[in-house]
């Protein structure tokens, strides 16, 4: 059975639930096989490193071989490991691998969707601070005359990679949730601005 080591709490078991709804919703509106959807969905961080790990853009490469190990040995339906290995591999923003079947396509929205929002706020500053970075640059807080680097303030993931992220969506639902998620991020800085100035 496989044991899941949480680095961090943005990457915990409500993260995977919350993974697995989306996925869920994104499977159906789209029509892609939910065997493979939920299965590399729930399992999609089975292996991971912390943030800071070297080896932290190979974890989606462990998970898959992980989680391919599993299902096999719990019966999973051969003619579908390929299907969900693809789909945890690609998963990964790090991993920068090319997502080629709708099934990895929909794993690998239903995952970069928990980084917007609410939650993908939540789970900036939680990591921020684990990390120890500062809330925001006090000199440049919104990047607008430097480079955002996300190892020293929360806020630079934003413009690093959140907003950006938000972009490499590919399928029409998750680009359709993602619209509201992004308006709230800007909301929040937008209000940041305010108290901060």
């Amino acid at each position: 059975m496989l044991e899941q080591v949480v680095h961090d709490t943005a990457h915990d078991i409500n993260h995977i639930k919350r993974v697995v709804k989306n996925a869920k919703q994104i499977a159906v509106d789209e029509q892609a096989d939910i065997w493979v959807v939920t299965a590399a969905a729930w399992l999609h961080d089975c292996v991971t490193f912390p943030k800071n790990h070297p080896d932290n853009k190979r974890a989606s490469g462990f998970a898959a071989k992980a989680a391919c190990e599993f299902l096999s040995s719990i019966g999973f339906p051969e003619n579908k490991l390929a299907g969900v290995f693809h789909a945890v591999e690609a998963h990964s923003y790090s991993a920068n691998i090319t997502a080629t079947s709708l099934e990895a396509k929909v794993v690998q929205d239903a995952d970069r969707l928990d980084g917007l929002g609410a939650v993908g706020v939540a789970r900036c500053y939680a990591v921020a601070g684990k990390l120890g970075s500062k809330l925001y640059n006090e000199h440049d807080p919104f990047c607008q005359a430097r480079q955002p680097d996300s190892k020293t303030a929360a806020v630079d993931h934003f413009y690093e990679k959140l907003f950006k992220t938000a972009t490499t969506l590919q399928t029409a639902t998750a680009k359709r949730i993602a619209e509201q998620r992004v308006e709230f991020m800007e909301d929040f800085l937008t209000q940041l601005r305010t108290e901060i100035s």
